[in-house]
């Protein structure tokens, strides 16, 4: 059955999610009030309909997806005044920020599903997934249908989603940041060559992998920074050390920001470089 959904805010995913649900035959609703030129052309592009203001769309939506920075998600969840249906919020934050959107949500009347994007956007080579949980994730599963969007309920928990992504992220973009910190350690201490060559005996894989992850950061790193403070605060609410992932949103925090970037060695000497390691000296 067709659906209107709106999606704050239609970012490259969350335009992307919402043109798989407009394929579903869903009217996908989004509000250009306050938005740049580019969210502008992705939203026309994915087929969505602008509602105006977010007021208009809070209206007309009896689903509403929240896509937005990890540091957002609070936020974005308080300035749904007034809506009353079915909220997901598929957001990168650790359990303890998806319960606090629960909270505003549930206060304001409307009902919560937790949700974890994995994956590129819809469209790609590889099939996007979005792991659901909570007691209605069963009709947010069912809206996707046979679309792009590979969708996992998993369990009636209203957080058990969003640890799902704290963790397969915390391998992903921590493990990309950790060999990013590990080159710049290297060509600090004049050894870059000499790790290079024994990678290269051992573990070849990690040179070109070093590479992509240079492109990563250049690319997308800025937007990973809330998204690697959330994976901290998850493992530090468990008890267990949050240092690798309070490192790893500084190593993209010191990133380039750059439109796009290949996955090559200019573009790993550009970013070990904006992560400022020193060299040293025998003195040092």
């Amino acid at each position: 059955m067709a659906t209107t959904i709106g999606i704050v805010h239609p970012g490259e995913m969350g335009a992307a999610v919402g043109a798989s649900l407009v394929a579903e035959g869903h009217e996908v609703l989004w509000a250009s009030e306050g938005r740049s030129g580019a969210t502008v052309a992705r939203a026309e592009a994915a087929g969505l309909e602008d509602a105006g203001s977010l007021g208009a769309l809070v209206e007309r939506s009896s689903v509403v997806l929240s896509v937005c920075p990890p540091h957002a998600a609070v936020e974005v969840a308080r300035l749904l005044v007034g809506f009353d249906g079915l909220f997901l919020d598929a957001n990168a934050i650790a359990p303890a920020t998806a319960l606090e959107v629960r909270s505003v949500i549930e206060k304001a009347g409307a009902s919560y599903v937790d949700g974890g994007i994995i994956g590129s956007p819809p469209g790609g080579a590889e099939r996007t997934r979005i792991y659901l949980s909570g007691e209605r994730a069963g009709e947010v599963a069912a809206l996707f249908g046979a679309s792009q969007v590979l969708v996992k309920v998993i369990s009636e928990s209203p957080t058990a989603a969003s640890a799902v992504k704290m963790g397969y992220a915390a391998w992903t973009k921590g493990t990309a940041a950790l060999l990013l910190d590990i080159v710049a350690l290297a060509r600090a201490e004049g050894v870059e060559d000499d790790l290079n060559a024994e990678w290269a005996e051992t573990s070849a894989e990690l040179i070109g992998r070093s590479w992509r992850a240079a492109q990563s950061a250049a690319t997308k790193g800025w937007r990973w920074v809330g998204e690697m403070e959330e994976i901290a605060a998850s493992f530090r609410a468990v008890g267990l050390p949050p240092g690798f992932h309070e490192a790893s949103a500084e190593i993209y925090r010191r990133s380039p920001h750059e439109v796009s970037a290949p996955a090559n060695e200019e573009t790993l000497d550009t970013v070990i470089d904006a992560l400022g390691g020193r060299a040293v000296g025998p003195s040092d």
